[in-house]
């Protein structure tokens, strides 16, 4: 972590010193990028091998066998499951499953700029706000508690409850995978005295309000697609991140994904009704936040009877301490995490970007994106979403979390935004620390002198702190993108 700060003080631009993650991609001298119109052999190679290394540290991770406690309640996303039953750990199969899944990519279309033609090693954090993004749209365009049909392709394996044999141990329900390889055989059933009978999961009737939105679930994968057309790929986002100093190759923090993610839905047209904001020193100004979503407001003349109003994504970033998490914050994010509105946290640990969704006990449940998974071409009729769905639920420890994050919220109507206001609140005063993670304030961001620095400004992410005021952050040898709490 040290290293990693000593290494980015040396490299513009200042506002993502910290808080970035990825490895450190091949270096590339600009006379190169602009000579090589295709990418040579050599840079193919260093490709194939980057995605090769990166598959096989996830393959490591995946083979490991993550354990659900049966007594404690797993959160995903507002909502709560325990897995004391056939009933339940089919529930957390359907939702966990059902999230949309943004990897690393290998062989795509040329990258604008560069010879690049992966993401490999250094889009992880791009790869975390995309499927943050892909959950907002989701709550936005699909039914209520959505969950996609097809999952139980991916679900079809037993788990094991063990005999309690420690107090570490008690209620471990071990769940390797959600998915096993096609066409591989089921595994026999065990018959050891230490473990119960392996369960056949009974297949939940299909519902036919998730079949009628496949359409829409299959339109926004393709949103995602990895080709440049795409509002919401790889690549529109790297270009967009070139109006803030970034290029591809380079690492991305979570408060410059959320202004890239902001700019990547103000430019596009596919999805209807629905802002974004980005909260500006760590506050949420409500009466901007109004302003982007009453439509009534853009009347001429205007009509306070109107009911129309835009659904809005809201996007925090935050730093949960200085060099690493700060304790008393762990409730706080997990009451975040207990919040319908709440759609995760893009953030990870050191050098290692994660979207997280959940958690159990001590420990957050996420989803990763650093496998390198073959290209699909989206344009198809009919390509595959399997490769967008992850079978593999993996936890980590909260006190490994990296402090720099991006929390995300939606709220479809007025009133949501309201209740979303309250509920929120509610769970940052939980917090055993005397300053808030954030806060929501009335008025609008000039009232408070940051005229010209709103969220939703054409120009680039600014500082969070005026000049003159960052000696605390200097002094940590921390990011000036963030206030430090």
């Amino acid at each position: 972590m040290q290293e990693e700060q000593v290494d980015s003080r040396r490299q513009p631009p200042p506002l993502e010193r910290q808080g970035s993650f990825g490895l450190r991609p091949p270096q590339i001298s600009d006379a190169s990028r602009e000579a090589a119109e295709e990418p040579d052999e050599m840079d193919k190679l260093k490709a194939k091998l980057m995605s090769a290394w990166n598959s096989v540290k996830y393959g490591w991770t995946v083979k490991s066998k993550t354990s659900f406690n049966k007594l404690s309640p797993v959160t995903v996303l507002g909502h709560s499951y325990l897995l004391n039953s056939e009933d339940e750990v089919d529930r957390f199969r359907r939702t966990f499953v059902s999230r949309v899944w943004l990897t690393y990519r290998r062989e795509f279309p040329q990258l604008e700029g560069s010879t690049l033609t992966t993401d490999c090693g250094w889009g992880c954090m791009l790869r975390s706000g995309q499927m943050l993004l892909a959950q907002g749209l989701v709550v936005h365009l699909m039914p209520r508690d959505w969950t996609w049909p097809d999952a139980q392709q991916l679900t079809d394996v037993d788990f094991e409850v063990f005999r309690p044999r420690s107090p570490v141990r008690a209620g471990g329900v071990p769940i390797p995978s959600f998915g096993s390889p096609r066409g591989s055989s089921p595994p026999e059933k065990s018959q050891t005295s230490g473990q119960a009978p392996k369960c056949s999961l009974r297949k939940r009737p299909e519902s036919v309000r998730d079949r009628q939105a496949e359409p829409a679930h299959h339109k926004l994968i393709t949103w995602f697609g990895d080709q440049p057309p795409t509002p919401f790929g790889v690549h529109q986002l790297v270009d967009i991140g070139k109006d803030s100093g970034k290029k591809a190759g380079d690492w991305y923090g979570p408060s410059i994904v959320a202004h890239i993610l902001r700019k990547a839905v103000d430019k596009s047209s596919v999805v209807q009704n629905l802002v974004v904001y980005v909260a500006q020193d760590c506050t949420v100004y409500k009466e901007d936040v109004v302003r982007l979503c009453d439509l009534s407001l853009s009347q001429s003349p205007r009509d306070p009877s109107s009911q129309a109003w835009n659904s809005v994504i809201i996007l925090v970033p935050v730093r949960l301490g200085g060099e690493t998490l700060n304790p008393s914050y762990i409730e706080c994010v997990k009451n975040i995490l207990k919040l319908d509105c709440c759609i995760g946290i893009i953030g990870g640990k050191p050098k290692h970007s994660l979207y997280f969704i959940g958690f159990q006990d001590e420990q957050l449940l996420y989803l990763d994106p650093h496998l390198c998974q073959p290209v699909v071409d989206v344009t198809q009729a009919n390509f595959s979403l399997e490769s967008f769905h992850c079978s593999s639920p993996k936890k980590m420890p909260f006190n490994r979390m990296d402090p720099s994050c991006t929390i995300g919220f939606y709220a479809k109507n007025k009133k949501d935004f309201e209740s979303l206001c309250s509920a929120v609140s509610m769970a940052l005063s939980s917090s055993k620390e005397k300053y808030p993670i954030f806060t929501f304030v009335e008025g609008q961001s000039q009232d408070y002198g940051l005229d010209g620095h709103g969220s939703n400004h054409s120009g680039p992410a600014a500082h969070i702190l005026p000049p003159g005021k960052l000696s605390r952050g200097d002094n940590r040898r921390n990011s000036d993108e963030f206030v430090f709490l």
